[in-house]
């Protein structure tokens, strides 16, 4: 069965040129023009990855990203034009996980789709849980196959990203990586971005598994080096 996809784009022309190159891979796609429909659609339907324009009528695609990651976990494709002036880190904190900039080679928009839902479906793929993908970790469990996290016995919710980070730290306890290492390893697809996403991310995780994320018990910061997940058992 054919993978589906969502294009939020109100340049015809490009949703268009998108729509194409991504059939002929083999995927079918639905373009929607206005955000706040988008919005919906993606809310009502399972799409394998969504593509959103940053500027589009009826909402930007910020805040369209933030109200997808409120409910789903799928893969985000932002388009961007140079010209814009744009936020990375804060649509990498919503829960971007890619973007790519206009112009672009449709061949280029198509491995990067590929590559996105490959590696989403690796990280989800579905079993039973056996006891070593259960990382038990005082208040913190992480349940790795069912891909959820609790703290304190309560389930919080994360972007596949933040998954990724944390799991990634929790399998390597006492290691120090750099930023750079850690964007390699959890982004890896010579993502349009910078590497202070890193940070983004280790906060946002450290704001949802902390006591107090300023003096973090997991996440270590190693100041000029990077970060390192230390976990002491009590």
């Amino acid at each position: 069965m054919k993978k589906e996809l969502l294009i939020i784009e109100d340049d015809k022309y490009i949703s268009d040129l998108e729509k194409d190159y991504l059939e002929v891979s083999g995927y079918n796609v639905t373009t929607i023009a206005d955000g706040a429909e988008g919005l919906n659609l993606a809310l009502s339907r399972d799409f394998a990855l969504i593509i959103l324009d940053l500027m589009l009528p009826g909402m930007d695609g910020f805040e369209i990203c933030r109200q997808i990651r409120s409910e789903k976990d799928v893969p985000l494709i932002m388009v961007t034009a140079k010209k814009e002036e744009i936020d990375k880190n804060r649509g990498f904190g919503l829960g971007i996980d890619d973007y790519i900039v206009k112009p672009f080679s449709p061949s280029e928009l198509v491995a990067r789709v590929n590559a996105h839902i490959a590696r989403y479906e690796r990280l989800t793929t579905k079993g039973s849980a056996k006891p070593e993908d259960v990382l038990n970790l005082g208040k913190l469990i992480i349940d790795r196959s069912a891909r959820r996290i609790f703290v304190n016995d309560n389930e919080v919710t994360f972007t596949h990203k933040e998954f990724e980070l944390l799991v990634f730290l929790a399998l390597n306890p006492n290691v120090v990586y750099s930023k750079d290492t850690l964007f390699d390893k959890i982004w890896g697809l010579d993502a349009i971005g910078e590497t202070s996403t890193v940070t983004v991310h280790i906060n946002r995780i450290r704001d949802k598994i902390e006591d107090d994320s300023s003096n973090p018990t997991y996440i270590e910061t190693v100041w000029g080096v990077g970060y390192r997940f230390r976990y002491i058992a009590k």
